[in-house]
């Protein structure tokens, strides 16, 4: 069992024994359901980005309108993207992990008030 010694951090409370709580483990996988397919969604997208960039040229430089071309327009898309998946996480964790972390907070929060 691991209790931290008086700090800030709180006095006597086992860190360890509550990454190992079902409160606990429960926000991880909520977190991670997220994190991990939306990182790789959008590293496919991005390397696809790259790729068409330096092997499909002819593709790249088709004329949009006037000088904009459909290199440009991907290119800024993955702002888009990149603006849309943080505007994602945010919504998603306000729903479902602030609730969760909270929880766990205000019962660490006791223990330690108990004590």
């Amino acid at each position: 069992m691991s209790i931290t010694p008086e700090s800030d951090l709180g006095s006597g409370i086992d860190f360890i024994g509550e990454q190992k709580s079902e409160e606990f483990v429960e926000l991880r996988k909520t977190h991670r359901s997220f994190v991990f397919p939306m990182a790789v969604i959008f590293l496919l997208w991005y390397f696809a980005y790259v790729l068409l960039a330096d092997y499909a040229h002819e593709f790249m430089s088709i004329k949009v309108w006037g000088n904009v071309n459909v290199g440009i327009l991907l290119g800024l898309l993955q702002f888009v993207s990149t603006f849309g998946i943080t505007a994602a996480y945010v919504s998603f964790a306000n729903r479902k992990l602030d609730p969760k972390a909270t929880a766990i907070r205000k019962r660490l929060e006791a223990q330690e008030a108990g004590e």
